[in-house]
């Protein structure tokens, strides 16, 4: 039996950035293509391939990343990582364009946050000044903003330098934002960037911002 992937969310600015450092002749083809569809019909042509373009170029950049890419899994994260686990999804009142998902696998709790405009399906360009969530200060930023203070008081609670207090608090802050998830969980499969990865105490925690995130039986 064929199994298909029910795409939920695909970050176009993840592939833009990552397909011309794989695959130039790629995006220099689509280019040509773009640039002599300049008729009305031709127009309406690579609007209804949009969609599939769009998969296409996310597959490729998928299977760069399987083939050659610092690929790891869950419980052991490269650059990127894959996975497949069950999740549960969140909005924050304070960061409303902030998508995130969470969930956790045998040993490790697992978060993924991104921009509302990449889920499929979206209004294109939401917002476009919230591409940084995909970065890390300000995804944990917006996940704090709905958490209780005694996150700050656990960090601050905890010996050692500076930075190890500012690794606890990242680590906690993911952490607690993942158990606060309400809802029915989803089976989906997923490939990441890796933001934040380590233990806290005895729970392993990993975030990532995704490339894709799909729906699976």
């Amino acid at each position: 039996m064929v199994s298909f992937r029910y795409y939920l969310y695909i970050s176009d600015s993840k592939i833009d950035m990552l397909l011309p450092q794989i695959d130039p002749a790629f995006v220099a083809k689509r280019g040509a293509e773009i640039g002599v569809s300049l008729s009305v019909l031709s127009l309406k042509r690579t609007a209804e391939r949009a969609g599939n373009d769009r998969t296409a170029r996310l597959e490729r950049v998928v299977r760069f990343l399987h083939d050659h890419g610092d690929l790891g899994s869950v419980d052991e994260p490269g650059q990127f990582f894959w996975g497949m686990l069950p999740v549960q999804w969140g909005r924050f009142p304070e960061a409303v364009t902030l998508v995130f998902a969470g969930g956790r696998a045998a040993d490790t709790v697992v978060g993924l946050g991104g921009s509302a405009r990449h889920l499929v399906g979206s209004v294109p360009n939401l917002d476009p000044q919230d591409a940084t969530w995909s970065h890390l200060p300000p995804m944990l930023d917006g996940l704090a903003s709905d958490l209780e203070d005694e996150l700050v008081v656990e960090a601050v609670e905890t010996t050692g330098a500076p930075l190890d207090r500012a690794d606890k608090t990242a680590l906690a802050t993911v952490n607690r934002a993942v158990s606060r998830l309400a809802g029915p969980a989803q089976n989906v499969e997923f490939v990441a960037k890796r933001l934040l990865h380590g233990d806290l105490d005895a729970t392993h925690v990993l975030l990532g911002s995704p490339v894709y995130i799909a729906l699976i039986d």
